[in-house]
């Protein structure tokens, strides 16, 4: 039964969310992110939404952009290792903005800050 609760919501809600990033989609993300369980779910759902972005017909990289920096900024230190992995899966320039917009949040470095 605990594994039929980690596995909602599936990665096609969550892509979905993504994409749209209005303000009760944030909510339910930030509250996704809270729970380390929705962990492979919620980077599942990213992976699915980079992918339909790169082969999307039109590239919107300011909204890919923005996406980063949102999760950059909202996503637990936990997170920010494999945001920043999956940031750097592709060479595709949906993969760039969205890695533009993770940096630029420095996310990474408020949760391993250097020594």
């Amino acid at each position: 039964m605990n594994a039929d609760l980690a596995a909602f919501p599936d990665r096609e809600t969550v892509a979905d969310k993504l994409g749209t990033l209005g303000e009760a989609d944030r909510a339910y993300l930030a509250l996704l992110m809270e729970n380390p369980q929705q962990d492979e779910n919620l980077l599942e759902g990213l992976d699915l939404y980079l992918n339909r972005a790169a082969t999307a017909r039109f590239l919107n990289s300011l909204k890919l952009e923005k996406l980063g920096e949102w999760l950059g900024e909202a996503a637990p230190a936990r997170l920010q290792i494999r945001l920043m992995e999956a940031a750097r899966s592709s060479q595709h320039a949906a993969y760039g903005a969205f890695r533009a917009g993770l940096t630029r949040s420095g996310g990474l470095d408020r949760a391993y800050p250097k020594a």
